[in-house]
This record gives structure tokens, C-alpha cells and sequence, in this order.
């Protein structure tokens, strides 16, 4: 009996809205417009923390990087035309830190970086080549898409061979056999034992990979191409002595990743007496993206609740203008013995019919318009279960919070005073 009572409540009140067709759109767009800003936002700002936490991910929670930087001296020296600069990261530096802290660092990877042209016939591309052990591979780890990366055993011996990202790959062997072919880098001729993928940086995270990488081993290219480059521009020459560009540290725990970057940062301090360094530690970068992940999604719901907050102001409008224009009708069912929980109920149900609607489209909305900006701007969106099972049950909140006064003001009315009501 409750059951068929409930239902015929919601038969009147969605029969009632649709006597004010207009009036009636009008509210649920504001509701619609609330859940759709809702999704929208949260899926948007969802894309993008995932993608930048995907990016810290891969450069290894366990992983420090450390970097060469030109000091700032020097960078003004080079304006003034001075003929040698000397900085960067040591290969002392590297077997340091490897012996000093070989309870905490499970293993080091010195990188030694130069700019070369890449040369196949006809074809030249400019690759960033390094110079690097077996263990780079282990620490970026990237797929292999043919061939195989470097062994120890290419490293010892200095073999002439070298490892090629995807897209230099395509470019520079394009229509050539890819494994066994011999390339020519600078003035070496080498052969490409395989092509892994690269990951390209986004944003203030840059990766120790870049999309036109040649990876050699180390000592080749100690022999080959030496420690100290020569850059010519507008008839001047500038010399930089760098020993190495770049060192992998992988430590054994994620607990000892802080205290052993603090480490290794104050025994860079003693042994360099300017700051041509740069410490990178994706662990911290990492934390510091999911606080702000958090922190955003809080910004974006909060803006976007506002429209759902403006979308219920509108519910209740309608319901007061209902309540007015009802007035007689509320005299007569009360009249006739109606409770005031069932007046209460009647106008709280089409309440919720109003926000219910409005939230079933606005989900649709939301949900189509990430898409839409994936489609149309290439930019990553990903729309969260619980961004639309939240939205929906603000949505059904709001329907209620805001419908509960009109309705209570309606069961409040004075049966005489209403029958009187023109």
C-alpha cells in the first residue's frame, strides 16, 4: 500500500511539472550545468595528475638523479667570451658516492652526454649520445623493441655498438634493415644492436631519456670523444670541460631515499666549491604531485559545487512560486484529511525529480565533455567513479535541502486561509 502510494506521489508530481514545461527545463538546467561543471573539472584535473605522477613514477620511486648544471658564473663568463669553462659532476664523484654509501645505494650509473650527428647514407639526424654502463637500462626502464640493449660484457671490451631510441630509429633507418646496420656518429662508425622506446618530458619533469638518444658504452665514448667539447658560434670558440652529465643512484629502500640524497648532496657541497649540480629526487617530486593532486581536486570540486549550489537556489524558486500558486489545492487535500508528512512528501518527491533529472543529464554532460577535450586538444582526461557517484548524490541532496522549506512552508498552511486563497 506505502509502495503504490509512493508511486502515485511521484505520477502527480512529475504530471505537475510538466504542466510548467518551461519553468520546469529552466530548473533542471541549472542542476545540469552544476553535475556536468562537476565531472568536467574533476576529470579534467584527474587527466592531468595522472599523467604527471605517471611521469615521476617512471623515472623509479627507489631512483636519485643527479644532474650537471652550468653555474651561474659561468653562463655570465660565457656572455664575456672567456674560452673555458669547467664544471659538471666527476667520475671521483661517482665512485664516491658507490663506495662511501654502499649500505644505502644498491648500485651507480655514471652518464657522459655529447652532441653528435647521426649519419646513414643520405639521412642525418643530431643525436644526444651517451656514454653509459649496462645498468642504465635496469634504472629507465624502457622497452625493447628489437634487438637487445647493452651487456656488461659490450661495456668491458669498448664494443663499437650502440642502442638507438624509437624515433631516432624510424628517422635515421628508415626502409634499412635495423639490427646489424652501421651508422655513423661524429667520426665513429657503429653498429645498432637494438632500439628501445623513450619517454618524452612533460612539464617541469624532465626524464633522464629523451626521444633521439644514441646509448654507447661509457668507456668508448671516454676514448672517443673525450671530456671536454667545442662549441663555435659567431666566429668565437667556447671550450667545457665536463667529466660526466649524469649519475644514477638507485638506492636499496624507499625509507632511505631522502637521508641518502641529504648525504650525497652535502658530500657534493665539500668536494665542489660552486653549485654545478642538481639533485633531482622523484620519491619527493612524487609526494609533492599527490598533495597537490589533492589539494586541486578540492579547488575544482568546491568552484564547480557552486553551479549545483545556484542549480538548487533555482529548485527552491520554483517550488516557493508552486507553493503560491497551489495554494487552494493544499486547502483542499487538507481539507479532506491529508497529513502534513504527505504534503511534505508530495512536494519533496517532485524536488527530487527535478535534481534526479537534472543529475542523469548532467552526468552525460560531464562525461562527454573530457572526452570532447581528448578528442579535440589531445589532452589526457580521466573521469573518476566516484566524481559521478558524487556529483549525483550532491545532486539528490541539493533536491532536498532546498525542496524541504517549500515543502514544509506548504504543509504549514492554514486549511481555511487556503480554501479562502484565490
Amino acid at each position: 500500500m506505502r509502495r503504490l502510494r509512493i508511486a502515485r506521489n511521484i505520477r502527480l508530481g512529475i504530471k505537475t511539472l510538466l504542466v510548467h514545461k518551461l519553468r520546469s527545463l529552466l530548473t533542471v538546467l541549472g542542476v545540469v550545468f552544476g553535475v556536468g561543471s562537476v565531472i568536467s573539472m574533476l576529470g579534467v584535473g584527474e587527466g592531468a595528475s595522472r599523467e604527471a605522477l605517471g611521469q615521476i613514477r617512471k623515472l623509479g620511486s627507489n631512483n636519485i638523479i643527479l644532474r650537471a648544471t652550468k653555474p651561474v658564473e659561468d653562463e655570465q663568463a660565457s656572455a664575456e667570451r672567456v674560452l673555458m669553462s669547467m664544471y659538471g659532476l666527476l667520475y671521483e664523484d661517482e665512485q664516491r658516492i658507490r663506495e662511501t654509501m654502499s649500505s644505502a645505494v644498491q648500485r651507480t650509473v655514471p652518464v657522459k652526454q655529447v652532441r653528435e650527428q647521426g649519419r646513414l647514407g643520405e639521412r642525418a639526424i643530431e643525436l644526444r649520445v651517451l656514454g653509459t654502463t649496462a645498468g642504465w637500462f635496469d634504472l629507465v626502464n624502457r622497452r625493447v623493441v628489437a634487438g637487445r640493449v647493452l651487456s656488461q660484457r659490450d661495456v668491458d671490451q669498448r664494443a663499437a655498438v650502440c642502442v638507438l631510441t624509437e624515433h631516432g630509429a624510424r628517422r635515421l633507418l628508415a626502409t634499412r634493415h635495423t639490427i646489424g646496420e652501421l651508422i655513423r656518429i661524429g667520426g665513429n662508425c657503429l653498429q645498432v644492436i637494438g632500439i628501445v622506446r623513450s619517454e618524452q618530458s612533460g612539464g617541469s619533469i624532465q626524464t633522464p631519456d629523451q626521444h633521439v638518444d644514441a646509448y654507447i658504452p661509457l668507456d668508448l665514448a671516454r676514448e672517443q670523444y673525450g671530456d671536454m667539447t667545442i662549441r663555435r658560434s659567431a666566429g668565437a670558440s667556447e671550450r667545457e670541460l665536463v667529466e660526466l652529465h649524469m649519475i644514477l643512484v638507485q638506492v636499496c629502500s624507499t625509507d632511505q631515499v631522502r637521508p641518502t640524497a641529504k648525504a650525497i648532496e652535502w658530500m657534493l657541497k665539500r668536494f665542489h666549491k660552486k653549485e654545478d649540480y642538481r639533485i633531482d629526487v622523484p620519491l619527493a617530486l612524487l609526494r609533492q604531485a599527490e598533495a597537490t593532486k589533492h589539494t586541486f581536486n578540492i579547488v575544482l570540486g568546491s568552484i564547480a559545487g557552486i553551479s549545483l549550489l545556484v542549480g538548487g537556489i533555482g529548485i527552491m524558486n520554483i517550488m516557493l512560486a508552486s507553493v503560491t500558486e497551489r495554494t487552494r489545492e493544499i486547502g483542499i487535500r487538507r481539507a479532506i484529511g491529508a497529513k502534513r508528512r504527505q504534503i511534505i512528501g508530495q512536494f519533496l518527491i517532485e524536488t527530487v525529480v527535478l535534481s534526479t533529472v537534472g543529475g542523469l543529464i548532467g552526468t552525460g554532460v560531464g562525461m562527454m565533455t573530457p572526452w570532447l577535450i581528448t578528442y579535440f586538444a589531445g589532452m589526457p582526461t580521466v573521469v573518476p567513479v566516484y566524481a559521478i557517484v558524487l556529483s549525483l548524490g550532491i545532486s539528490v541532496g541539493v533536491g532536498i535541502l532546498f525542496g524541504l522549506y517549500p515543502a514544509v512552508r506548504a504543509a504549514r498552511l492554514d486549511p481555511i486561509v487556503a480554501l479562502r486563497h484565490e
